[in-house]
C-alpha cells in the first residue's frame, strides 16, 4: 500500500481466456481480440543518457477497456535489464514497488545492486509503469497540495468541511478524467502485466512485488494461475480489506505497537526520561498532545497541533528507538528547552530519472484514489457512516483511529460500469513476507493473504521493524533467494528471528517503497 496516500470479471467472460497462454510467436491470432496487443514488439532503446546503457526501456499498447480491445488504447511503459548468464536464464522477474501509484519502470536499476547474483542470473529484471501511473498515459485530477492531504481527524466542526473535500476531489477527478478512471483498477493491471508477458515472449513469469503490489500479483494469480511462475509477495495486502480496511488496518495496528513502545521506553526510564511505567510512558505522549491541542509545539520551525502529532507519529511507533528519541526531542521542544536542529549539508540524494515527459504533479494521489475507488464498491456512500465510524474508532484506536475511518473521496466517486473486486482464493504456489512490526501492512494483513492463497508459504520475521523485506538483508532473504533460484518453497510456514538492533529500528529497505508523511525530528526523518 501507498502509505502517504496508500494500492472482476470481464464483460466478455473470464479475461484469461483472451490472452494466448502460448508466447506471441507461436500463438494463433484467428479469433484472438487481443492478438493486436501481444504481437507487438517492443523498441527497445537506452532509458536515459545518465543510465547504464544495457537498462533498456520501451512503450507498448494496452486497451483501455479489455472489453473493448479495439477502442481507446493507453500507453504502457516498460523497462528491463537482461541477465548476462544466458545458460541459467530461467525467464522474467516482474517488478512492482507498491502504492497504489507507485512508479517502476526505474525498479530494474534501483534493485540490481540489492538482489543477489544468483537471482540476477536467472531473471531478466523486468519493470513498468502500471496503467495510469508515470510514464503509462498518467491520471491527474488537478488536486491543489491542500486537497492533496487526505489525512483528516475526525472533528464535529470541521465534518463538513471534510465532506466537501472529499466531494470535490471526486469531482476534479472526474471532470478531468472521465470514464477513463473506471478502468484505472487492478484487475486492468494484472491484465496488462499478462500483455507485458505476451510481448516478452513468456510462458509465465516470475514476480517480486512489494506492498500494494502484494494485491496486484494475488490478483494475478487469481485470474492467470496458469502463467504464475515463482511469485514472492513482500509486506502483504490482505485482499478481504481492500481498500477501507487497509486504511482502517493501519489504525488497529498501531495500538499494540504503540504499548509495546511504552513498555520498551518505561525499562529505558533512565536513558529517556519519559517515564517508569508503560503508564507513565503513555501519559507522557498523550499530555504533549494535549498540550499541543492547546497550543501548538514549535519543532524546528513547525507548528504542530496535537493531530499533527499523533498521524506524525504512528508509523514511527513501531520503531522503538527512533519513537523515544523522537519524543524526546518533542518534550523537550514544548518545554522549550530544545534547539533547533542544524539545517542538514552535504550532497542531495540523487533522484532516479525519469523517462519521457513529466506525468501531473497529483499523478501519485490521483492513481491512489483511481484505483482504491474503481477495485470495490465497498465504500459507504453515506457520509454520516463515515462520522459514526470515524468517532468510534477513536475511542477504540486514539492514536489513528478517527484519520483512518474519516471520509475519504470514494464515498462520492461515480461507480458506473466498472467490475467487482477479486476475490482471491486460490492454491498457486507463492512466497509471502511479513515483519512483524510493519506500519503499513501489519501482521494480520499479511496472515490474511496467507489465508486465501492456499498453495502459499509465509515467512514472518518475529521482531522485524519496517515496511518492505526482500533485499534488506534480513533473516527472509535466504528463503526467498532459494526460492527464485531454485522454485522450492518452504514445507510449511516459517518464522525467523530479527536481530536485537533490527527490532528496535526499521531496516533500510533497497526499495524507496511509499511510507506514512512524518514529521521531521518527530518521526525519525
Amino acid at each position: 500500500m501507498r502509505s502517504s496516500r496508500i494500492a472482476l470479471l470481464s464483460a466478455v467472460g473470464t479475461v484469461a481466456t483472451l490472452i494466448p497462454a502460448l508466447a506471441p510467436a507461436t500463438a494463433s491470432a484467428a479469433g484472438n481480440p487481443l492478438s493486436q496487443y501481444v504481437q507487438q514488439k517492443p523498441a527497445w532503446h537506452r532509458c536515459d543518457s545518465s543510465t547504464p546503457a544495457a537498462f533498456q526501456c520501451a512503450t507498448v499498447k494496452v486497451p483501455l477497456d479489455y472489453s473493448r480491445p479495439n477502442g481507446k488504447k493507453l500507453d504502457l511503459a516498460i523497462s528491463r535489464l537482461k541477465t548476462s548468464k544466458k545458460e541459467e536464464r530461467r525467464g522474467v522477474l516482474l517488478l512492482n514497488p507498491g502504492g497504489p501509484g507507485g512508479t517502476g519502470v526505474d525498479l530494474p536499476q534501483l534493485l540490481a545492486s540489492d538482489l543477489p547474483k544468483s537471482v540476477k542470473n536467472k531473471y531478466d529484471l523486468v519493470g513498468f509503469d502500471p496503467r495510469g501511473v508515470g510514464q503509462s498515459s498518467p491520471v491527474g485530477c488537478g488536486m491543489t497540495p491542500d486537497e492533496q492531504n487526505w489525512e483528516r481527524p475526525y472533528k464535529a466542526e470541521t465534518f463538513a468541511k471534510d465532506v466537501k473535500w472529499a466531494r470535490t476531489v471526486a469531482e476534479k477527478c472526474d471532470a478531468r478524467q472521465g470514464t477513463k478512471l473506471r478502468h484505472i483498477t487492478t484487475r486492468n493491471t494484472a491484465r496488462d502485466m499478462d500483455v507485458i508477458r505476451a510481448v516478452l515472449g513468456e510462458k509465465k513469469i516470475s514476480y517480486l512485488g512489494y506492498s500494494y503490489g502484494t494485491y496486484l500479483g494475488a490478483v494475478y494469480t487469481q485470474m492467470f494461475p496458469g502463467r504464475a511462475d515463482r511469485f514472492v509477495l513482500d509486506s502483504a495486502v490482505d485482499p478481504a480489506r481492500i481498500w477501507r480496511g487497509m486504511i482502517q488496518v493501519w489504525a488497529e495496528g498501531s495500538e499494540p505497537a504503540f504499548t509495546r513502545w511504552t513498555e520498551w521506553t518505561a525499562e529505558r526510564n533512565s536513558t529517556y526520561k519519559l517515564g517508569e511505567t508503560p503508564e507513565a510512558v503513555r501519559k507522557t505522549f498523550y499530555d504533549l498532545v494535549a498540550q499541543a491541542d492547546r497550543k501548538p509545539i514549535d519543532l524546528d520551525g513547525t507548528k504542530l497541533t496535537g493531530d499533527d502529532i499523533r498521524t506524525g507519529s504512528r508509523g514511527t511507533f513501531f520503531s522503538v528507538r527512533d519513537a523515544a528519541e523522537s519524543v524526546v526531542e518533542l518534550k523537550k521542544a514544548a518545554a522549550g528547552s530544545r534547539r533547533s536542529a542544524a539545517p542538514k549539508t552535504g550532497t542531495p540524494t540523487p533522484q532516479p530519472p525519469t523517462f519521457g515527459r513529466a506525468a501531473p504533479e497529483d499523478n501519485g494521489d490521483a492513481a491512489f484514489w483511481s484505483v482504491l475507488c474503481a477495485d470495490t464498491r465497498d465504500w459507504p456512500r453515506d457520509p454520516e457512516q463515515y462520522r459514526a465510524d470515524a468517532i468510534r474508532d477513536k475511542a477504540t484506536y486514539p492514536l489513528y483511529g478517527d484519520f483512518a475511518s474519516n471520509i475519504k473521496p470514494c464515498a462520492f466517486w461515480k461507480q458506473t460500469g466498472g467490475e467487482a473486486a477479486t476475490k482471491v482464493d486460490n492454491k498457486v504456489g507463492a512466497l509471502i513476507l511479513q515483519n512483524e512490526w510493519d506500519p503499513q501492512t501489519p501482521l494480520t494483513s499479511g496472515q490474511g493473504l496467507r489465508r486465501v492463497m492456499k498453495g502459499a508459504k509465509m515467512v514472518t520475521v518475529a521482531g522485524g521493524v519496517g515496511h518492505g523485506i526482500y533485499g534488506s538483508k534480513s533473516c527472509a532473504d535466504k528463503t526467498a533467494t532459494a526460492y527464485l533460484t531454485t522454485g522450492r518453497l518452504p514445507a510449511t510456514d516459517v518464522t525467523c528471528q530479527a536481530t536485537p538492533a533490527a527490532g528496535e529500528r526499521a531496516g533500510a529497505n533497497p526499495l524507496p517503497l511509499p511510507t506514512a508523511p512524518g514529521i521531521p525530528g518527530l518521526s525519525g526523518e
